[in-house]
């Protein structure tokens, strides 16, 4: 019995602060969903991550704080996105990076994303072990693919055409390897921030005449703090763990005296 190659599939990408998906965020989703082979419809957002941007990743997205200051939070566009997605079996380029993002997502508001999905990298590794390199934009220059490089939807788009590339040049070699496979990640639910712990950063704040304006919802913007946080943070949306990590920083970088005689 010959296997039938997908060709409906959505295929997506995210841009993020960093490459750790669990002290990183992400600030950019961009998707399309593919129907016989075609792309049927696009989804793109930005996403607000509750801090400055890296200027590194300034720099190689050209998504700049001005982008994402006003964009909705993750989960508030949650919902809309998986909406999108539906039951479809799910496409990227080194998959596993962007599904681990969403998946952390969806476990903080206590929801399921569980997928199957196809890796173009994986392909890649399994048929052009010869090339120099196997990531997006190699791969895209190899096949003449037309890429805008490091923004979300146009990675998305690329990595589509990179799929029926690799359909074309190597299905009927070995079609099992461009069957869904079950996306596993596992991660846990990461608590906001709790009142006692917005009170001390505020407190510390203050006691280290620390830079802070005020930012959306009441909240206040720390400032990027030298040997601390190179990024300004919204403190209400730090989770419960980075407060944790922020409070010991501080407390080890200015020191413990005189916190209880602070005004």
């Amino acid at each position: 019995m010959s296997i039938q190659i997908p060709m409906n599939y959505v295929v997506f990408d995210i841009e993020t602060t960093g490459l750790n998906p669990k002290y990183e965020k992400i600030i950019e989703i961009g998707a399309a969903r593919v129907q016989n082979g075609e792309v049927a419809d696009t989804f793109s957002t930005f996403v607000n991550p509750g801090r400055s941007l890296p200027e590194r990743i300034t720099q190689l997205t050209g998504i700049y704080d001005t982008d994402v200051i006003n964009a909705p939070y993750i989960e508030d566009v949650f919902d809309a996105f998986t909406a999108f997605v539906g039951d479809d079996i799910l496409l990227g380029h080194n998959l596993i990076f962007d599904y681990s993002f969403v998946k952390k997502a969806a476990v903080n508001q206590k929801k399921k994303f569980e997928r199957k999905g196809i890796d173009t990298l994986r392909i890649a590794r399994r048929f052009l072990s010869d090339l120099e390199s196997r990531n997006l934009s190699f791969l895209c220059g190899y096949y003449q693919i037309h890429l805008e490089a490091h923004r979300a939807l146009n990675d998305a788009l690329a990595t589509h055409a990179l799929y029926q590339r690799l359909v074309a040049s190597f299905a009927d070699k070995e079609a099992e390897l461009f069957l869904p496979r079950e996306l596993v990640y596992n991660v846990k639910k990461e608590g906001p921030i709790t009142p006692k712990q917005y009170e001390l950063l505020l407190k510390l704040a203050k006691q280290y005449r620390l830079e802070t304006y005020a930012g959306e919802a009441d909240s206040i913007v720390l400032k990027p703090v030298a040997k601390v946080s190179a990024d300004s943070v919204d403190l209400k949306r730090l989770t419960k763990n980075e407060a944790s990590r922020l409070i010991d920083k501080l407390l080890s970088t200015f020191g413990r005296s005189n916190l209880s005689s602070s005004n």
